[in-house]
């Protein structure tokens, strides 16, 4: 059994650097400039695609290349090793993931130590792209349920939810062959065309999921692994989603805090309980009639996605007194067409819903919809909400099973009050790692820990692994 404490951890970075001279990583790919609409300042980027079966099922069958870039280690002449990077979604582009890392302080350390990788996974992007088809005129809410106000929204909810899954089965067939397990593969692949014999990965929100899988399917291949964000599994399943509501929950109070010691500024209470007061006050008049456009689903859907981070605190009290000042209209109707979140909304949905089996059952959202509308009242009946998923085809396969025989190369790093990753989501990774991984718990909001966040603890302590490749003793509480 682990041994488990909670301290403050104080470390100092350092990493001997080996003298063996291989040869360049990657040296067989055909490296060039990354697509225009890849933007990079802090780092200079390049980029090469690695080609993959479309099936694994069919080795042989049908091929995908796979867009991947990188950053080259400034350690010319010396033993680099490489660092595969994912920033979550399912559905988000990685491409340029290095350079925004960068820019919020990824040490030079680091930098020198790792090739970095970053990459579109399939269906990504410049990834063989795929698509459901959404356009902006259906109204698909995106990749969390619509709040249900009732029962009647619940059975609404289930049949646009039909007619989603039926659109995306007819629109592209490749989105069968989204699945974590084949993005695992996927990353095994390009770890052999880079010629590496292991990669390291840090992967955010859903590429702790990723990352989980790929540390469990090829163990031995797997060196260092940070997994910020933490899901629960390697999979996003029901009751991951349903965590959604509890994460609001935790991370609200920061929010009404900041709001509360501004009320001369916003009016929404002068203490936190107020603010919160205020939030219900505002959600049941939008769900009467949408203001300036936002009706009382997009209000606490906005101030969810608002709870991500501090610095969109401002955003979403606009947002607030837009909804308690404006006046009573519907939403504009969108300019006709392609909606611009197709890709990332038909790449969550494919890997979401191919991973495991949700129940098919009305009735079983109706009733988790009438549980969590009472036991969390601030967003429990979107997060319990139906999805497409209750109405797509069976997996392929089981979902991966976190494994924890093999090297103990897994480093959990969770923010206590992270509203759309809980920390329960860390801790049961962890728990499933066993013996394999530590937890580093951050006392913070947001989502996202490393380098996203300040937490000088959890900075010290994550570098501090992926440059010398030791977990901590014990899990670390950072405060």
């Amino acid at each position: 059994m682990k041994r488990r404490c909670a301290v403050v951890l104080a470390v100092v970075i350092g990493a001997a650097s080996s003298l063996i001279a291989p040869p360049a990583m990657g040296e067989g790919l055909a490296w060039g400039p990354c697509p225009a609409d890849v933007k990079a300042e802090a780092v200079a980027l390049e980029c090469a695609e690695v080609p993959v079966p479309l099936d694994y099922g069919d080795p042989g069958g049908e091929r995908i290349d796979l867009m991947i870039s990188r950053v080259v280690s400034a350690r010319s002449g010396q033993k680099r090793d490489v660092l595969m990077l994912n920033p979550g979604g399912p559905g988000g582009s990685g491409l340029a993931y290095a350079d925004l890392l960068v820019s919020l302080g990824m040490p030079a350390s680091v930098l020198e130590h790792y090739d970095v990788i970053g990459m579109d996974t399939r269906g990504v992007g410049h990834s063989a792209r795929v698509s459901c088809g959404f356009t902006t005129e259906q109204g698909y809410p995106g990749n969390i349920p619509p709040y249900a106000v009732d029962d009647a929204a619940v059975l609404a909810q289930a049949e646009a939810s039909r007619r989603v899954a039926e659109q995306c089965a007819a629109h592209d067939p490749r989105l069968r062959h989204l699945s974590t397990a084949n993005m695992a593969r996927d990353l095994d692949r390009i770890r052999s065309a880079l010629g590496a014999e292991k990669t390291s990965f840090l992967g955010y929100s859903y590429g702790s999921a990723l990352g989980a899988a790929y540390a469990s399917m090829f163990p031995e291949r797997s060196d260092r692994v940070v997994l910020d964000s933490n899901i629960g599994d390697s999979h996003l399943d029901r009751d991951g989603m349903r965590r959604y509501a509890s994460g609001f929950e935790l991370a609200f109070p920061d929010f009404a805090r900041w709001a509360a010691e501004r009320d001369e500024t916003y009016g929404f209470g002068p203490t936190p309980d107020a603010v919160r007061q205020t939030y219900f006050r505002l959600a049941a008049r939008a769900d009467q009639q949408a203001v300036d456009g936002v009706d009382g689903k997009l209000f606490r859907l906005s101030t969810f996605v608002g709870l991500f981070r501090e610095s969109t605190y401002e955003q979403t009290a606009q947002t607030w007194r837009a909804v308690r000042d404006g006046v009573q209209a519907p939403p504009p109707a969108p300019e006709p067409g392609p909606s611009p979140w197709d890709n990332e909304w038909s790449v969550f949905l494919a890997v979401t819903c191919n991973d495991v089996a949700w129940p098919g059952d009305v009735a079983t959202y109706r009733q988790a919809v009438a549980e969590d509308r009472d036991r969390y009242p601030m967003f429990g009946a979107a997060a319990a909400n139906i999805s497409p998923c209750a109405f797509w085809p069976p997996p392929a396969e089981p979902p991966v099973a976190i494994e924890d025989e093999g090297p103990a190369n897994v480093l959990v790093v969770q923010n206590r009050r992270d509203p759309i990753t809980p920390h329960r989501g860390g801790e049961l990774v962890d728990e499933r790692f066993g013996p394999r991984s530590r937890l580093v718990s951050v006392d913070a909001g947001g989502h996202g820990a490393y380098l996203i966040g300040d937490n000088a603890c959890a900075r010290a302590t994550t570098t501090d692994f992926l440059l010398g490749g030791e977990l901590p003793d014990d899990d670390v509480s950072c405060r």
